[in-house]
């Protein structure tokens, strides 16, 4: 006989398996921040034809590869809001479908500013979805899976990024214009698939919509678990229902202060590499073409880098894998800053995308922890706004260092940057196997 009992949603979690609906979300989800990923890059990848064809200089190039970023910013802060106002779901569709708009209406802009104040809003649009997709991802999942399946979620960037190397080979005979025209139409199918999420439970329940909140539980369940779901009676944690709604105040504030650290930092070094890369190989010898499927290679070695990661995160938890593998990524960055062969180049750098993506897919999957339901998006986009910060400042401050500096001493100036962040990692709670709250 089945008896009622009092539990939190995130303890619900806990005793939940693996459903076939989780796979449909994960796909789902998968794809959206592959269109993140390869949305961040294209500019990137197709910067020497936007140069030639608006006849710009590298400083405004360096400039307009920022630009969507700064646009993250503000916009980080303003989705906080809206994310909380609607729900995960609808902010995803509308941040999704409003960028994807604005990014085909990008590609006939006539000049260099314009299309700069439209990669800004663009911006401004689709850091919606970079806010909300690690955070919903794991506010759906088991919590036996939720550290080793976020992580998987974090291996879109590596295939976002052949997807932009593939765009950008494909059109490049035709110009920019026609790679982002390409590369946005990607976005208008992701907006489809996000029908395949359902809200996020703990949101339902945050505003008083506690039937639909166990209803969506139950449809995520299966087996004797549905009968423990209906049979439930939900309530908040008393942490959640006793403290305050900011992620400044003395409780969170350490933790605030790590995140930030952590955000900065890791963009800062993940950016400067990523943006001028293509310039580096060149100034070690690559042509276009080589540097590209050097590219493609690196996004390929990342993907075991993911596998590796997801594999201890479960093992020995979120803090030990994620300061290992950026402590190893920056002495991998040191090795490439001074390879003096090609194909030292290329180990350096492919450990250096191994374990730097790795870690990455365990920051995504832990910044989505640390804070309880009530404060989980302002914190993530707190963090997100602090990132793109740095992204906007990695091309313009790497830029002028290769101006005038060797590639040697930039790359380990970027290296530094990892072991800040292993460090500020020490100070962040672990949440390996911890129900969300």
């Amino acid at each position: 006989m089945s008896t009622t009992r009092t539990v939190s949603v995130g303890e619900l979690f806990q005793s939940m398996p693996m459903s076939a609906r989780h796979w449909k979300i994960g796909f789902a989800l998968l794809f959206v921040f592959v269109v993140e990923a390869w949305q961040m890059m294209i500019v990137v990848l197709a910067g020497q034809s936007i140069k030639a064809d608006l006849n710009i200089d590298d400083v405004q190039l360096g400039s307009l590869m920022g630009a969507i970023f700064l646009g993250m910013i503000p916009g980080a802060l303003m989705w906080e809001r809206v994310i909380d106002r609607i729900g995960r779901q609808r902010a995803l569709r509308w941040s999704m479908g409003a960028y994807a708009v604005l990014s085909l209406a990008s590609c006939i802009a006539p000049t260099f500013y314009t299309l700069w104040v439209m990669r800004f809003v663009c911006g401004v649009l689709l850091v919606g979805a970079v806010v909300i997709t690690f955070p919903y991802f794991e506010e759906l999942l088991p919590t036996k899976v939720r550290g080793k399946a976020s992580v998987y979620l974090a291996s879109g960037w590596p295939v976002g990024i052949l997807m932009a190397v593939a765009t950008t080979y494909l059109f490049a005979d035709l110009g920019w214009r026609w790679i982002l025209g390409g590369s946005s139409v990607a976005a208008l199918l992701a907006v489809a698939l996000t029908r395949l999420v359902p809200e996020s439970p703990y949101w339902l329940f945050d505003k008083g919509r506690h039937d639909e909140a166990r209803a969506v539980v139950a449809s995520l369940s299966s087996g004797e678990h549905i009968e423990t779901v209906r049979n439930a009676t939900l309530e908040k944690p008393v942490s959640a229902a006793t403290s305050s709604g900011s992620i400044f105040t003395a409780g969170v504030a350490k933790v605030t202060a790590a995140q930030f650290t952590i955000n900065f930092c890791f963009t800062f070094a993940a950016w400067a590499m990523s943006s001028w890369l293509p310039v580096m190989l060149a100034k070690r010898g690559l042509s276009m073409s080589e540097g590209l499927e050097f590219v493609a290679l690196s996004a390929l070695c990342m993907i075991p880098g993911y596998v590796a990661a997801s594999y201890m995160t479960g093992r020995v938890g979120r803090k030990k894998t994620m300061v290992t593998f950026v402590l190893l990524a920056s002495v991998s960055g040191f090795g490439f800053a001074y390879a003096q062969t090609v194909t030292q180049l290329y180990v350096w750098n492919f450990l250096l995308s191994f374990f730097n993506l790795g870690a990455w897919g365990v920051w995504n999957t832990w910044m989505g922890e640390i804070y309880a339901t009530h404060l989980r998006i302002r914190g993530y986009s707190w963090g997100v706004s602090v990132a793109r910060m740095a992204n906007a400042a990695a091309p313009i401050v790497i830029g002028t260092m290769l101006a005038s500096l060797s590639v040697s001493f930039t790359v380990a100036f970027i290296s530094c940057f990892l072991i800040a962040t292993a460090g500020a990692a020490l100070f962040l709670p672990e949440t390996e196997g911890k129900a969300l709250s």
